[in-house]
C-alpha cells in the first residue's frame, strides 16, 4: 500500500490576510503524513510592482509576464512570500523547505509559445522531478513551492500555481496515494454564486459536464476544474475544493471531486 501524501494549494486571499494565513499554517503543520504546499502571491506582486512603477498587464484575467514583471514575481514569490511561509511553518514545528522549480531541478517548463497573445515569460510545465521531491519528503522535510519554474537553460518562468499543484500531485502519485486540496475564499464549488452555502458536495466526471453545460461552472472556475479532472484522470486519488479549514476537518462543507 502506498503512503499517503497531501498536496495543498493556497492563493493570495490567504497570503494577504495575516490572521487567515496564521490559522492556515497552523492547520497545515498539524496535518498527518507527508505533505507539500504550493502558493501563489499575485496580489502582493501586483501591489509591489505598482510601488516600483512596473505596470500590471492582464489579458482575460491572466498576467502578461514582461522581463520587469518577472523580476518582481521572483522577488515576491520566491523571496518575500515563500520565506515568510517557510519561517512561520518552522515556528509550528513543521520542517519546511522553500523551493522554486529551479531548486533541485524539481519543475521544468517551456516558455509558452506565442499564438494569439504573447504571455511573455510564462511557463507551461513539461516535467516534475518526483524522485527529488520524494527524497525531501522521506527526509521529513515539507516542500513549499512558489509559482516559479525554469526551462533548464537558465530562464525562470512565471507559472500558474493551480497547475503546479496539479502537476506535482500527478507526478507524486507514482509513489504515494495523493490527495489534492485547492484552498480559496469559498466553501466549495457553488451552485449559485449569490449563495455561499450552495456548495455542491460531490462532483464526478458526469456531473461536471452537466454543470458546465448549465453554466453553473463557468469563467474563472473552469481552468481550476480542468486541473482537477486532469489530475484525477492521471491517478490522483481525490481532489478537494473549499476553505482552508477543510484540510484538518474543521470545515464540514466543501466539494469533493472524483472520476
Amino acid at each position: 500500500m502506498k503512503p499517503k501524501l497531501s498536496v495543498v494549494k493556497i492563493g493570495g486571499n490567504i497570503i494577504e490576510n495575516e490572521s487567515a494565513l496564521s490559522d492556515f499554517l497552523r492547520d497545515f503543520a498539524a496535518m498527518d503524513g507527508y505533505k507539500i504546499l504550493v502558493h501563489g502571491g499575485g496580489r502582493t506582486a501586483t501591489r509591489i510592482a505598482d510601488k516600483l512603477g512596473v505596470p500590471a498587464q492582464m489579458v482575460g484575467g491572466r498576467r502578461i509576464t514582461t522581463r520587469e514583471t518577472l523580476d518582481v514575481i521572483v522577488m515576491v514569490y520566491g523571496g518575500l512570500a515563500n520565506k515568510n511561509i517557510v519561517s512561520r511553518l518552522q515556528g509550528f514545528d513543521c520542517n519546511a523547505i522553500g523551493l522554486s522549480g529551479a531548486d533541485g531541478n524539481t519543475i521544468v517548463s517551456d516558455k509558452r509559445p506565442v499564438k494569439d497573445i504573447d504571455y511573455g515569460f510564462a511557463g507551461d510545465i513539461k516535467q516534475v522531478n518526483a524522485t527529488a521531491i520524494k527524497v525531501l519528503l522521506e527526509s521529513r522535510m515539507t516542500p513549499v513551492f512558489c509559482a516559479i519554474t525554469h526551462n533548464k537553460e537558465g530562464q525562470l518562468l512565471n507559472t500558474n500555481a493551480d497547475t503546479i499543484a496539479s502537476e506535482v500531485a500527478i507526478a507524486m502519485s507514482e509513489h504515494f496515494e495523493t490527495s489534492l486540496y485547492y484552498c480559496f475564499e469559498k466553501k466549495g464549488v457553488l451552485r449559485s454564486v449569490e449563495d455561499d452555502n450552495s456548495v455542491i458536495a460531490h462532483i464526478n466526471t458526469e456531473t461536471y459536464g452537466q454543470l458546465r453545460d448549465q453554466n453553473v461552472i463557468a469563467d474563472g472556475m473552469l481552468p481550476k476544474m480542468h486541473n482537477c479532472f486532469n489530475a484525477l484522470q492521471r491517478h490522483v486519488h481525490k481532489v478537494y475544493i473549499g476553505l482552508p479549514g477543510m484540510i484538518v476537518g474543521k470545515e464540514k462543507l466543501f466539494t469533493t471531486l472524483t472520476l
